[in-house]
C-alpha cells in the first residue's frame, strides 16, 4: 500500500481532494471538472478511498465522494515541524522588511526636506502674459 506522501503526491488525486474540500461530488461532477475520463477518476477515488482520504455514500443512481479528515491529521502532524521552522524565517524577513520601509521612510523624508529647502520662492507674475488677448 501507497503512503500518504505518496497518494498527494500524484497529481490527479491533489486535485480530486482540491475539489472535494469545498464540497460532496460524484464521479460524473469530477469528470467534468478536471476533464478527466470516468475510468481514471474512479482509479483515483477508488486509491483514495483505500488509503482513507475520501468516503462515499450513495444517493439514489449517484455515488457521493467525500473527504474524511485523519489521513490529513497525519499530513498537519508531519508538516508542523516546517511550520516552526518557516515561521522563524518569515519572522526575521518581516522584521528585515519593516526595518527597510523604516530606512526607504526616513529617506523619503529628508529627501523631501532637502528638496523643499533647496527650491527658490516662486513669484507670480501680476500682469497679462504674452500672447493673450484682451
Amino acid at each position: 500500500m501507497e503512503s500518504v506522501f505518496e497518494i498527494v503526491a500524484e497529481p490527479n488525486r491533489r486535485a480530486i481532494l482540491s475539489l472535494l474540500a469545498s464540497s460532496e461530488q460524484s464521479v460524473g461532477e469530477i469528470e467534468r471538472q478536471l476533464r478527466m475520463p470516468q475510468p481514471s477518476v474512479s482509479k483515483h477515488l477508488r486509491v483514495l478511498r483505500e488509503a482513507g482520504f475520501v468516503e462515499s455514500t450513495v444517493d439514489a443512481q449517484r455515488r457521493l465522494y467525500r473527504l474524511k479528515p485523519e489521513p490529513f491529521r497525519q499530513l498537519d502532524s508531519w508538516l508542523d515541524q516546517f511550520r516552526r521552522f518557516w515561521s522563524a524565517h518569515i519572522d526575521a524577513l518581516e522584521r528585515h522588511l519593516d526595518r527597510m520601509d523604516k530606512g526607504r521612510m526616513e529617506q523619503d523624508r529628508a529627501d523631501q526636506s532637502n528638496t523643499t529647502k533647496s527650491k527658490p520662492a516662486t513669484q507670480q507674475s501680476r500682469g497679462s502674459t504674452k500672447g493673450e488677448k484682451k
